[in-house]
């Protein structure tokens, strides 16, 4: 039977699959030489000794879109693939930076402690929130997650526009400067991929651009907002709002974030839902008994399409 290193955690639903396929070793209990491939996660990835320590490895499979926590060119050269779980999360994480967009807009966190702590009975009506239709929208990365946004958006007529690197064959406007888009934007959404090309791409420049009354929206990666500045801008208000689902040092958030007034923060939950998280776990093993059956992959990342 195939050796299989765990990285992480996994469901006990994959568990049984896995466990009928593979003779499973934690990183605790392994022997280096017999393991041929891993499971892990976006958060884990593989480190680079452990990787280094594997002769015999072939696949590594990761549960979760991202996957910058894995050094593909690293495991390519050795021949081994490495694969991911997209589309099955589009829709789902869509959706939070939709959520994260309209509870900055409408204050939903502010006017829902206005009703707890009794102030609505004694101070009045709350005062008044912003309306999130007709905005303009700037979207950083226009991938399959970056498209289902702006379908997602439709119904509140959004006007879209976009930063990729190369221009798309859409109907939205793409910008190849990234401060521009922001000046031209009331909301900013992150949706790019981690890693160095994008490591705090939208730093305190942008931002400032993006203004007083604009809202920052993060459901990428922590790495792509310069944290400190984000703290910054909202603190002097050249920034007026951030619905953030991910941070640089996860779990760990700092607390001018978690004490602004103009912040909403979640867990980094954007594909987190029983039936997402249950299509993400089936694909991140179909990958891996795939591999078993005839050494090909049904999701690789896009470096290792040619494997």
């Amino acid at each position: 039977m195939a050796e299989l290193l765990q990285i992480g955690g996994v469901t006990e639903a994959m568990k049984a699959r896995l466990e009928a396929a593979f003779t499973v070793h934690s990183l605790e209990d392994h022997d280096p030489a017999k393991i041929t491939h891993i499971i892990t996660n976006g958060h884990d990835g593989v480190k680079a000794d452990i990787m280094n320590s594997l002769p015999n490895l072939q696949a590594i499979s990761c549960y979760g879109v991202g996957y910058d926590a894995i050094d593909v060119q690293a495991a390519k050269a050795r021949g081994v693939v490495v694969t991911h779980t997209p589309n099955v999360l589009n829709a789902e994480v869509a959706t939070t930076a939709v959520l994260l967009m309209l509870a900055c807009y409408r204050e939903i966190l502010r006017d829902d402690s206005y009703v707890r702590d009794g102030a609505w009975e004694t101070e009045g009506n709350a005062p008044l929130t912003r309306s999130a239709d007709n905005q303009t929208v700037g979207i950083l990365g226009l991938g399959r997650i970056g498209q289902a946004i702006a379908d997602k958006l439709a119904p509140w007529n959004s006007k879209i526009i976009y930063h990729t690197r190369t221009k798309k064959d859409v109907e939205y406007t793409h910008y190849d400067n990234l401060t521009a888009m922001a000046r031209d934007a009331d909301v900013l959404i992150c949706i790019t991929p981690g890693g160095p090309s994008t490591n705090k791409i939208v730093n305190a420049e942008v931002m400032e651009a993006l203004g007083a009354n604009g809202t920052l929206i993060n459901v990428s990666r922590g790495s792509v907002v310069d944290e400190n500045a984000l703290i910054t801008a909202l603190q002097t208000g050249k920034l007026g709002w951030a619905g953030l689902d991910v941070f640089e040092q996860e779990p760990k958030v700092p607390q001018a974030l978690r004490d602004h007034p103009r912040t909403v923060l979640l867990p980094h939950v954007g594909s987190g839902t029983v039936e997402t998280r249950a299509a993400m776990g089936k694909l991140t093993v179909d990958n891996l008994l795939q591999h078993l059956e005839d050494g090909k992959t049904l999701t690789p990342v896009p470096e290792c399409a040619d494997m």
